[in-house]
């Protein structure tokens, strides 16, 4: 069966500075029509940042569309600062947020966040061997962080009470777990 759906036209409904939203009608394999919202987000990134004590460094911050507070590696979006290079983000990021450049950082995998709605795709990367960074870069507008660094052990309990439910951060800290063995 041909699984793959046609777009017979597209309705955009918002254009924002992170997000694009559309409405498209769809022609469907048996022939019948749907519409889909579609949400368009700029590239991302992540960075599992692990420090010399061997810890990996989460963020605390206000999430809006949840409305409280989370714990997740550092991320952000690949934007025209970067020339759209996913591992010139990562660095960025991992200033403007933690403070500390990698001289090791290396790409572990890529994913879609949330297929069911968005296309956001995210380069997940490891960061290691961590220096603090001579020139700091301005993190974005409205962003206040509080960052803090954990064990393998100690981030295994955050997710396993709950305290940790974002999936970019379970993932790499899975990532972080197998890397262990």
């Amino acid at each position: 069966m041909d699984f793959e759906e046609k777009v017979l036209g597209i309705e955009p409904k918002y254009n924002g500075s992170i997000i694009n939203v559309e409405k498209q009608t769809v022609e469907l394999p048996n022939g019948e029509t749907a519409t889909r919202d579609v949400v368009h987000h700029a590239k991302a990134v992540g960075i599992l940042a692990i420090n010399k004590d061997n810890k990996i460094l989460i963020e605390k911050q206000w999430r809006a569309p949840i409305g409280k507070t989370t714990l997740e590696i550092p991320a952000g979006k690949v934007d025209a600062r970067d020339h759209t290079s996913s591992e010139d983000a990562a660095i960025r990021e991992l200033n403007e947020e933690t403070r500390y450049h990698a001289n090791n950082l290396s790409r572990i995998s890529g994913f879609y966040s949330t297929v069911g709605f968005s296309d956001e795709y995210m380069d997940l990367y490891l960061a290691t061997d961590l220096v603090p960074v001579d020139d700091e870069l301005p993190r974005d507008k409205g962003e206040y962080l509080n960052i803090k660094a954990y064990s393998l052990s100690e981030v295994e309990e955050l997710v396993a009470s709950g305290e940790i439910e974002d999936a970019k951060t379970i993932m790499a800290i899975l990532y972080w777990k197998l890397l262990q063995k």
